[in-house]
């Protein structure tokens, strides 16, 4: 039953020559080499006489081929060989035993001829029956009432491997005691029994007589006489193997559908490109990809004579560990002009090859490892299939077979093109998204603070965690930022919306934060002037609202929370606009969430915003936070509340062990959101480090408060700043006392910085100009902004204050 595709000699109308004949001795070795063989094989004499005879076999020996090797018995078979070039053949050969003087066997090989019963002269009715069922090209057997062998045609003969004599009165499981044939016993005694007729379709299987699987499509039908009395049944079967095998391949890409590109991943799409490969048609899978598709970049076209560098992503084997793969996964490889894998990058198209194509030969031999691999494994045909999605070359998949005897042909090209394309579009999916993602991500973390400034008021510690789908990157954002009189600022706010404009619109915020935090504003005046600029963002960059009620659009909106230590007094002022409240932790290890008032979101316009003052003693710590941290879906916020100030409370002493303690205790698994958690512990300022004088208003005290300014600085050991202390002190408190009312105080503090303060009872802010060559005045804060590192002035409940900071020596 041999009607394989052109796999074999005789079925390309090629058989065996007739002087073909092989003599091999008891050891199993190659004794005399006809010239038949060795022009359908391609091997010389002096290459094969003496070595083992097994070195020319491409497939293990058929079951009853090594039975009656065994016995030493005459054997008619099909054997499959393996050509001189890699090739494989398959022949019907039979071998006669010939006994030698020492009581072993030589063996004799030659061509095994068909032979069919000769039909009679004048052949009636029933001769031309028994002609039919004797020549039949379908295998078929007559078992009696016992479902014993009675009698076959010559094709199931061979594909059984045995002769009718040998298989007479046996069931089908003691003439082959092999599955599936054990449930076809079963229900040939189950049609006996019952008189009716069963159909049963095999997966594929190797018969007794057969070098490679076959699917079969099995009829058991009654035989009975005119009574209706069963004497027997006949079985009929039908290789099936073409169309199995096409169901298969149906099967395979409707697999493909559903398991590839189930992430957006290109790594883990392309191992299940692999895993699908494998476990449908190949026995060893690799997928490459070019070097830029894996940067994220957009490939370009390949030119057909230069080296192509492509990166090992996944690789699959029948066999654990690939043992056939000479790049490991994650590895360059290059592929030289020419080359069947850079062949099929520069055209775009996918070809299969035998071992002993020239092509395929050239690339291998060009590799010692690659050419041991396909030696050692006996790999004996190759496929190349490009990856190519919205008409660019991504990469290229390598499929090898080495178990699997059937070469790979165009059906098999076909199917692997089809699923390359459909995993080619997922991979291209995953590498766009990736690339978006890193970019998102890059932006969001550009504008964020790339390290903490140093102060010597709060010591810090965050945790920034980005949620874990790039379409969900959204715009949370922290700062921290030093103010003057040694005062720091804490920001923690949360954008709406998702992706790269969200991000964009964070920086903008954190920018403007940043701005109106140099201006000196109080939280609730910052958070009125932050407001505005969000509605005017949502105005310009909203949606068209022309024709409709004036008002903001929704598009852009943010929560904000902005804290504002003081050291010196020991105070903390806040305000938020829709943001969680901060939880403060006490020196003495009470927790509470501190009841400050909400305010509305940033961009809804027209509410005001409430400060308020907590008093926050030296060692305490505040905790800021964003939603994503105590929000999770099913969880209540007050839950969530709940789980922050108990991982506070029991948390560890240093700041980084409580960021760990609180993420494991209360962030959400996966993150629907960002997380942005931001702890400072506070440190004061006591009177050794600050020192305040309250001044007349006398042009005679500017000498006494520059003696005075000296004498501390001596008294802390920063003589070094005497001069420029004491010029600034002059200007600062002439300006006061000239410009100025009552009360006038000059306040130093010694903290990372010298900073030299000078306060009055005026609202009136200071600016610096240039003056003129005859002007009397407008040159001393030009002389205060070239010796001080940096200077301004802030509005207070009971006028303003000007201020300048040194830098302290080394």
């Amino acid at each position: 039953m041999d009607n394989e595709p052109d796999t074999t000699a005789a079925a390309r109308g090629a058989g065996p020559p007739e002087d073909f004949a092989v003599v091999i001795d008891t050891r199993g070795a190659v004794m005399a080499w006809g010239a038949g063989a060795g022009r359908l094989l391609g091997y010389e004499a002096d290459e094969v006489i003496g070595r083992p005879a097994a070195y020319l076999l491409a497939a293990k020996l058929p079951i009853a081929l090594r039975r009656h090797l065994a016995a030493r018995e005459p054997w008619t078979s099909d054997v499959a060989l393996r050509k001189r070039d890699g090739d494989h053949v398959k022949l019907q050969l039979r071998g006669i035993p010939l006994a030698d003087g020492g009581g072993g066997t030589h063996w004799v090989v030659s061509p095994a001829a068909r032979t069919y019963p000769a039909a009679p002269a004048d052949a009636g009715t029933a001769e031309l029956w028994d002609l039919t069922l004797a020549q039949l090209p379908l295998p078929v057997a007559v078992y009696d009432h016992e479902a014993r062998f009675v009698a076959c045609n010559q094709v199931m003969s061979r594909a059984m491997g045995l002769t009718q004599e040998e298989m007479r009165g046996l069931t089908l499981w003691e003439i082959y005691p092999v599955p599936p044939l054990d449930e076809i016993d079963r229900l040939q005694r189950q049609v006996v029994r019952t008189g009716e007729m069963v159909f049963r379709e095999e997966q594929p299987f190797r018969a007794s007589g057969e070098v490679r699987d076959h699917a079969w499509s099995v009829y058991l039908s009654p035989l009975k006489d005119r009574a209706g009395a069963v004497l027997g049944l006949s079985a009929v079967v039908i290789d099936i193997t073409e169309q199995y095998w096409a169901r298969r391949r149906l099967a395979v890409l409707n697999e493909a559908s559903t398991r590839i590109g189930s992430s957006l991943d290109v790594t883990r799409t392309t191992e299940e490109l692999a895993e699908v490969a494998v476990a449908g048609f190949a026995d060893f899978v690799t997928v490459d990809l070019l070097e830029s598709v894996v940067q994220g970049h957009e490939p370009q076209p390949i030119p057909p004579d230069t080296e192509v560098q492509c990166r090992r992503i996944a690789q699959r084997s029948v066999l654990a560990g690939c043992p056939e793969s000479v790049v490991r996964a994650g590895d360059l490889d290059a592929y030289p002009p020419g080359s069947p894998p850079a062949r099929a990058l520069s055209t775009g198209q996918g070809a299969h090859y035998r071992a002993g194509d020239p092509e395929l030969r050239g690339w291998a031999t060009a590799s010692p490892a690659r050419a041991e691999s396909m030696r050692r494994f006996r790999i004996h045909s190759v496929m190349m299939v490009p990856l190519r999605a919205r008409g660019v070359t991504l990469g290229v998949m390598h499929l090898l077979r080495h178990r699997t005897a059937d070469p790979f042909g165009e059906d098999d090209l076909v199917l692997a093109e089809e699923i390359a394309a459909r995993a080619a579009v997922s991979i291209d999916n995953a590498r766009r998204y990736t690339r978006e993602r890193r970019t998102a991500i890059t932006l969001q973390r550009s504008l964020l603070p790339e390290r903490l400034p140093r102060a010597q008021a709060v010591d810090l510690a965050y945790r920034y965690l980005p949620a874990g789908a790039g379409d969900e990157i959204c715009g949370d954002w922290f700062d921290v930022i030093a103010l003057s009189g040694g005062r720091v600022a804490l920001v923690v706010g949360d954008v709406v919306g998702h992706g790269v404009h969200a991000s964009a619109t964070m920086g903008r915020l954190r920018t403007a934060v940043r701005t109106l935090a140099d201006a000196d504003f109080t939280p609730d005046e910052l958070l009125t002037r932050l407001d505005d600029l969000v509605i005017r963002l949502d105005r310009e960059e909203g949606p068209d609202t022309r024709g409709q009620p004036e008002g903001a659009s929704g598009e852009v909106g943010a929560t904000c929370l902005y804290a504002v230590y003081d050291p010196v007094a020991g105070h903390c002022d806040m305000a938020r606009a829709g943001h969680p409240p901060p939880v403060l932790v006490a020196p003495d290890g009470t927790v509470r969430v501190l009841d400050l008032p909400a305010g509305p979101p940033l961009g809804l316009g027209g509410l005001p915003f409430e400060a308020a003052r907590f008093e926050v003693g030296e060692g305490s710590l505040l905790a800021l936070y964003t939603d994503g941290l105590i929000e999770a879906p099913g969880r209540d916020i007050d839950v969530g509340l709940e789980l922050l100030t108990e991982a506070l409370r029991c948390s560890a002493a240093g700041l980084e062990e409580t960021c760990d303690e609180v993420m494991r205790k209360v962030r959400p698994d996966p993150p629907a959101d960002d997380i942005v958690l931001l702890l400072a512990r506070t440190s004061g300022l006591g009177a050794h480090q600050v020192r305040v004088w309250r001044l007349p208003v006398d042009p005679a005290t500017v000498a006494g408060a520059r003696r005075m300014a000296s004498e501390q600085l001596a008294a802390w050991g920063l003589a070094e700043l005497e001069f420029a202390t004491e010029l600034i002190v002059s200007e600062l408190v002439t300006n006061a006392i000239r410009y100025g009312s009552a009360p006038i105080d000059l306040r130093l503090i010694r903290a990372d910085v010298l900073i030299c303060e000078v306060s009055d009872g005026s609202s009136t802010a200071p600016h610096l100009r240039r003056a003129r060559v005859f002007d009397e005045g407008g040159r001393g804060l030009l002389l205060v902004a070239q010796v001080s590192e940096r200077w301004g002035s802030r509005h207070t409940a009971t006028g303003k204050t000007i201020w300048a900071e040194q830098s302290l020596p080394h």
